[in-house]
């Protein structure tokens, strides 16, 4: 199942190269492996003013 990166409830943190966390601020998503569930109720598109921005 893919991922759902143009969400605006996907978050995905990375502390160093080797520990990235992925998650859905709603916990809709498949735990392991993460993955979007197929038709998600709660899909919204990500407003343009938080897509591109790495914090």
């Amino acid at each position: 199942m893919p991922v759902n990166e143009d969400c605006r409830h996907y978050v995905r943190r990375a502390a160093d190269a080797h520990d990235v966390t992925e998650r859905c601020k709603l916990d809709a998503n498949e735990p392991l492996p993460f993955a979007c569930p197929e038709g998600c109720l709660f899909y919204e598109t990500r407003g343009i003013d938080t897509a591109g921005w790495q914090v």
